[in-house]
């Protein structure tokens, strides 16, 4: 699975992914990267950490829903 990163990166946000050197996405709103992230996420398969402007985690999204490793059979 591949894991990506939200966060803020000087005075803009950047979708990355972990070990890539350059950004996906960047913008001058968290908004913005975190509604590219939903389309770019669509049909992958993926973890993404949403980090707070600080850096730390505010919140991780897997992708699809249905490969979180956490979440049990109902």
């Amino acid at each position: 699975m591949d894991n990506y990163h939200i966060s803020k990166d000087g005075e803009t946000w950047k979708f990355q992914k972990t070990g890539s050197d350059r950004a996906i996405k960047r913008s001058g709103t968290k908004a913005e990267v975190v509604d590219y992230m939903r389309e770019y996420m669509d049909g992958k398969t993926g973890s993404v950490k949403i980090h707070k402007e600080d850096g730390t985690i505010q919140e991780e999204r897997t992708y699809p829903r249905g490969a979180d490793p956490r979440r049990t059979p109902g």
